[in-house]
């Protein structure tokens, strides 16, 4: 499948364990490459899907001095989205609480902004994902905060840990664009290369 790429160099523009996984499932060969303090600050004006969207097209253009013509360079950035405001990675331990108690007993939106360039053509796409949290009580986030890594995830959580397990009530759209890749987009775009 996807045998339009075999012209192609695939570069995963990400370090996230998770986009590497789920890329891989495609059956996709690749290469992860990335470029150390690519900007990822966005007008303040941005709203939603927009904002991804425009961080993975920003981390993409960091890519275009050092590309060669075989090359497909994938960038994705992921958000979570409550009352108008970006849930990002939290800071620290207390700022995944904080976050995780904000999203509990409520529904926020989980969008993915990915962008694949190459030297002549670039093509970008967001997707929303609904996800409804239980009401959680201080001794669940507590626990999933102590042990596990909340802090390298958008909104503090990943929806394929404990957290999801037992939190996650129900989810609108892609399960896989929660965790990071909206991989059934992906291959769908990918087929038009």
């Amino acid at each position: 499948m996807l045998d339009n790429l075999k012209k192609y160099k695939v570069i995963l523009a990400s370090n996230s364990p998770r986009r590497k996984e789920l890329l891989a499932g495609l059956g996709v060969a690749f290469e992860v490459r990335t470029l150390p303090d690519v900007d990822e600050s966005y007008p303040e004006c941005l709203q939603g899907g927009d904002i991804p969207l425009y961080i993975a097209k920003k981390k993409a253009n960091a890519y275009r001095d050092t590309m060669v013509p075989d090359e497909l360079v994938i960038t994705a950035d992921t958000i979570v989205w409550l009352d108008g405001e970006v849930l990002g990675k939290p800071k620290d331990r207390n700022d995944a609480s904080r976050m995780i108690h904000e999203m509990s007993g409520r529904t926020h939106e989980v969008f993915t902004g990915v962008c694949f360039t190459t030297v002549k053509r670039q093509h970008d796409f967001v997707v929303r994902t609904e996800v409804r949290f239980s009401q959680l009580n201080d001794e669940e986030i507590t626990y999933y905060v102590d042990n596990f890594q909340p802090l390298d995830k958008a909104g503090a959580y990943g929806v394929q840990e404990w957290i999801g397990f037992i939190g996650v009530e129900s989810i609108i759209g892609s399960y896989y664009n929660v965790m990071g890749l909206p991989v059934q987009r992906l291959y769908q775009e990918l087929q038009k290369v």
